[in-house]
């Protein structure tokens, strides 16, 4: 079971739970943990379970149009800024995009970020969250989670992490 992150974090690492949390406002509370705490290590599980905000069409096609901007004629090798597609990595850009990641000290703080789309086994300690992200159920609200959003950007990589997660299922149960 997880709790809410403390109010003073010294040093170590912090395990964040992102499920049912939204991915801007998770995002902001990493960024400014890594800016602030020079002694802290990040790490944020279930990603894949974060939340967007907004109808999933309206999602899926602002994130495919961003996509397009750079296939084009005058640029169809698609050299170009590299817009990430796994839930992980979209999670790490937009912290990155609220990091000063230009300097010396924005990179420091990106390193010690490690984001998995799910619980690795051998990761210890304790689950947060964080209280100001979670969403708050409403009626008629609508959101995509990163998995979902994965999905339709990139199918073809995500039935082969979907086949693995399987294989990995099946391992663990026979094991047992």
């Amino acid at each position: 079971m997880s709790k809410p992150l403390p109010q003073r974090i010294e040093k170590g690492t912090i395990v964040i739970d992102a499920t049912n949390h939204v991915v801007g406002r998770l995002a902001s509370a990493v960024a400014k943990i890594l800016r602030d705490n020079r002694n802290v290590n990040v790490v944020v599980v279930n990603i894949d379970k974060a939340l967007i905000l907004g109808s999933r069409k309206m999602v899926v096609n602002w994130y495919m149009r961003k996509i397009s901007l750079w296939r084009t004629h005058y640029n169809p090798e698609k050299v170009g800024p590299k817009i990430p597609r796994r839930p992980d990595r979209i999670f790490k850009r937009i912290v990155r995009g609220m990091l000063p990641y230009k300097q010396k000290e924005g990179r420091y703080a990106l390193k010690r970020l490690r984001v998995f789309m799910s619980t690795p086994p051998d990761l210890g300690g304790e689950l947060y969250y964080i209280p100001e992200a979670l969403i708050r159920p409403k009626p008629l609200y609508k959101a995509v989670t990163l998995e979902e959003l994965w999905r339709h950007i990139d199918p073809k990589a995500w039935n082969k992490w979907k086949e693995a997660q399987m294989l990995s299922e099946k391992i663990k149960s026979t094991t047992k």
